[in-house]
């Protein structure tokens, strides 16, 4: 199962860096979503519509292999977030709407190889190494910024581009104001997990450092 597992997280460290490269990319380097363009969620690019196609296909592998073993490799969380995910983005590709919003949403991925580094880690006793504390920070400070912080941004973007959102087709228009909530409610409670984790983490750290000064 390990083996399995093991393979799982490295497809899913795959997508998760490409998906965020790409992501960055289109939303800060590119000139695509510039504000003086057309309306934004109008705009898309064959590179988008590559990225949710790779998307789309990982998602759909990595479902089925949830359901193949479950609840081994996710319990119903990990279905619940897969399936809104994977509508977002058919809905997207599909109708060519949204893109932008749809992108920043993939960049959260950009936390996952911190997930599945603390899970290689713990898998090979390094769980009191100073590379998986680091790992920890990195991952706290990540999703934070990438998880929480960027929804923040996301819904201030939504609320201030209400006018273009309106333009949206009805399905399109509801999910926009209904599947993001639901995602950053999703990585609220995965952020307080992450928290817990992470002061457990640090305590055994300060008992281990006090030990060895007495």
């Amino acid at each position: 199962m390990h083996k399995v597992e093991w393979n799982n997280r490295g497809f899913s460290t795959f997508h998760a860096l490409a998906a965020a490269a790409v992501s960055f990319y289109l939303l800060l380097l590119s000139d695509l979503f510039s504000e003086d363009g057309g309306l934004i969620v109008d705009r898309k690019s064959w590179l988008s519509d590559g990225m949710f196609g790779v998307s789309l296909g990982y998602f759909l592998t990595d479902l089925a292999m949830i359901l193949w073993y479950f609840p081994r490799l996710g319990g119903k969380e990990y279905l619940l977030h897969h399936g809104v995910s994977m509508y977002a983005i058919s809905l997207a590709l599909l109708s060519g709407k949204g893109h932008f919003y749809i992108l920043m949403v993939l960049f959260t991925e950009a936390t996952t190889p911190f997930v599945n580094l603390r899970w290689y880690l713990d898998l090979a006793g390094r769980k009191g190494s100073k590379l998986y504390l680091y790992n920890g920070l990195a991952l706290f400070v990540g999703w934070l910024v990438a998880r929480v912080i960027l929804f923040v941004y996301f819904f201030a973007h939504m609320y201030l581009h209400f006018d273009q959102v309106r333009t949206v087709f009805p399905l399109g228009f509801y999910s926009m104001l209904t599947v993001p909530p639901l995602l950053s409610l999703m990585n609220l409670v995965w952020f307080w997990k992450i928290c817990k984790g992470m002061v457990k983490t640090l305590c055994k750290t300060k008992q281990s450092v006090s030990a060895k000064t007495d």
